[in-house]
């Protein structure tokens, strides 16, 4: 599994209801895009939340899935094309766990990013944020949750998809997902 962003942060007075209509229009197109776990279509809006932003979340089953989105001519050209070539995110899968409400409607979603300190044993770190995502996992209103590793930064990113709204995460406009099941539970290793 690979977890990948890009957070396309847009003015104060954006209407926002053009990201709307565009995840409306075009978030379909990935629903059987071949590779991809799932990609969660957030936006964060001003009215709760510090700034209007478009930031969409992939969990990728391989790597084959995101390069071919990324540079094999479709997927990414759109953002491209939109917004211009914005930094994107990614991070090697740790691990993936299924909650209570999986298969629900998502509605939103939480990320958090954990810096794992230059004395810290990685493993250690790794071992215990494991542990964090099963115990996030197991409320009623999760459908899954994924954690990975940015090894050039070490970093961790926990990323939690739910069935009711996140106090200060994301709204979910559209959820494709057409190899969820396909993703292995518990450490990617």
């Amino acid at each position: 599994m690979h977890a990948m962003q890009y957070e396309i942060t847009l003015p104060a007075d954006y209407d926002m209801g053009i990201i709307r209509r565009r995840v409306a229009d075009k978030g379909p197109l990935l629903d059987n895009f071949p590779g991809l776990g799932l990609k969660a279509y957030c936006v964060r809006e001003r009215d709760s939340s510090p700034v209007n932003q478009y930031a969409p979340f992939y969990l990728w089953h391989n790597t084959s899935g995101m390069s071919r989105f990324l540079v094999g001519g479709s997927g990414f050209r759109g953002i491209i094309d939109s917004f211009g070539r914005t930094v994107v995110r990614h991070w090697v899968g740790a691990g993936f766990q299924r909650g209570p409400a999986f298969g629900a409607k998502a509605v939103a979603a939480s990320k958090q990013l954990t810096a794992i300190p230059a004395e810290a044993d990685p493993e250690a770190v790794t071992e215990l944020a494991l542990a964090e995502l099963r115990a996030r996992t197991s409320d009623p209103a999760v459908l899954c949750g994924a954690v990975a590793i940015d090894p050039s930064s070490w970093e961790l990113v926990h990323f939690t998809l739910c069935a009711e709204p996140v106090e200060s995460g994301y709204q979910v406009l559209h959820l494709s997902c057409p190899e969820l099941a396909e993703l292995a539970e518990g450490r990617s290793w």
